[in-house]
């Protein structure tokens, strides 16, 4: 019996620690009112909390009713209030193309500096397609932790 529940702490031990690794956050529209082509259903970020000099991966869920044959993710991050940082990456680079009809995921990896300050951070991701058309735009926030688990930082 003691085995048994010793096998059924480790498994729950690990489901807990499973589900810190990977977040869904909440994200909202820029602007409601708008009739975007790609509608976002999801942010998944992973790990969660954010690691300072670790990877961490940004996993957008999305639906667009039209083909994307390219285009271009503007990405704004604050701090605080404050604009703090600016990128643009190409769409292709971060999906298939051409995205075809239907449900997508676009993806982005980084490896953010070890003397980010811990917080919560706002991130405003903007996809523009070929002709400079928004086909979305949307705004979440997310948290880097205190501690690296890099054992640079012991």
């Amino acid at each position: 019996m003691s085995k048994f529940m010793g096998l059924s702490s480790l498994a729950i031990s690990c489901l807990l620690f499973v589900s810190t690794i990977v977040a869904a956050t909440d994200v909202q529209y820029c602007n409601n009112n708008e009739e975007y082509e790609v509608n976002v259903k999801g942010v998944d970020i992973s790990p969660y909390p954010i690691a300072r000099g670790e990877p961490a991966t940004f996993s957008i869920s999305a639906n667009t009713d039209t083909e994307i044959s390219g285009g271009k993710l503007v990405i704004e991050v604050s701090y605080f209030g404050w604009h703090i940082h600016s990128e643009t990456h190409d769409l292709c680079d971060e999906t298939s193309c051409p995205v075809a009809i239907g449900d997508f995921l676009v993806a982005h990896s980084q490896v953010l500096p070890i003397y980010t300050p811990p917080g919560t951070y706002s991130l405003k991701m903007k996809m523009i397609d070929g002709r400079k058309k928004e086909l979305t735009c949307i705004k979440f926030s997310f948290d880097i932790g205190f501690g690296s688990s890099s054992l640079a930082d012991i």
